[in-house]
């Protein structure tokens, strides 16, 4: 990939740390869903939509920490109103395995 980017269109996209607080099933999205609250420090709870069910249950998932994209538009999804992006990779069956930091960070930090 020959492709270059600037420092500042890297540092357009907010990636913070957060740490998931409350996660429910999500029975009214098309493609399996878990509803998050996901604490980002200063800039407070905010709510996600992420389609994490095949390698994380519920119960696993509160006090884990992700990271976010948090300057997208909040987005419609069903009835629930996404406000970040929960970050991951799909694996080789496209089942999607979450990006975190290997140690706890303070919640709300950027990503450099």
């Amino acid at each position: 990939m020959d492709q270059h980017i600037t420092w500042d269109q890297f540092m357009a996209v907010d990636l913070r740390v957060g740490t998931i607080i409350q996660a429910e099933p999500f029975p009214e999205a098309r493609k399996p869903a878990y509803r998050l609250w996901v604490d980002l420090g200063d800039l407070g709870i905010k709510k996600s939509s992420a389609q994490i069910t095949h390698h994380y249950s519920l119960e696993e998932l509160v006090g884990r920490q992700v990271l976010c994209v948090t300057n997208f538009p909040p987005k419609q999804i069903g009835p629930w109103m996404s406000e970040v992006l929960v970050t991951g990779f799909e694996d080789a069956n496209k089942h999607i395995v979450l990006a975190q930091p290997q140690q706890p960070v303070p919640n709300g930090k950027r990503l450099l």
